[in-house]
């Protein structure tokens, strides 16, 4: 009887393993709410304040006049300069990287990643985000040439921005897309790695508390 009950145990104690690890196999697609919760803007405070991040007016005013500018523009459309501006202005705003894949040598998102997309689709419905402007950044890994990976990422950001707008009714003015290619690597030690193939999403809007 006893040794019933421990191969009982063991063959109970697989099982269960085994689900632990379909378990954490699906747990790779970040959740609309984790998203969500992810590109909150952080409050932030005019003049001086013992709490909360200060702002410069003139300088908010700058950054939005900025952002305000590339809505209802076109990704290619995009000069360097103004590429390198919004990677600066992103550099402190609310943002979250997406593992999202395509198929290869291709704008066309895989089927293991539409999960992910549908995620960001919900996120970015929620009541808290909506109307805020959010830039769609597309980046690759190191493999091919510059001009190559940059019309790449450029393409897979419209692909991103074009779902969320025909599935989900997101304003297409609300979504900047941006590609960067090969030239932000999300680990600069290893640019190749499939890592930096991702799709990286930023909440360009700040909440100003009111005092």
């Amino acid at each position: 009887m006893t040794s019933i009950s421990g191969i009982t145990a063991i063959a109970l104690g697989a099982a269960l393993s085994m689900t632990a690890g379909l378990a954490l196999a699906g747990d790779n697609v970040i959740s609309a709410d984790q998203i969500s919760k992810a590109l909150q803007p952080k409050p932030l405070t005019r003049g001086l304040s013992a709490g909360g991040q200060q702002v410069d007016p003139a300088v908010e005013a700058k950054e939005a006049k900025f952002v305000n500018s590339l809505r209802n523009r076109s990704t290619r459309s995009l000069s360097l300069g103004e590429r390198e501006e919004v990677a600066q202005l992103a550099a402190n705003k609310p943002k979250i990287d997406l593992d999202i894949q395509f198929d290869y040598n291709s704008d066309k998102i895989t089927t293991t990643s539409m999960p992910s997309v549908q995620e960001l689709g919900k996120a970015l419905s929620d009541a808290n985000l909506k109307g805020s402007t959010f830039v769609v950044a597309g980046h690759t890994d190191a493999i091919g040439g510059e001009a190559y990976n940059q019309d790449l990422s450029e393409r897979r950001a419209d692909t991103i921005k074009r779902y969320l707008t025909e599935k989900y009714g997101i304003t297409g003015t609300d979504l900047v897309t941006v590609g960067y290619g090969k030239t932000k690597p999300k680990d600069p030690n290893a640019p190749m790695d499939p890592i930096n193939r991702r799709v990286q999403v930023v909440n360009m809007d700040t909440k100003t508390a009111s005092k």
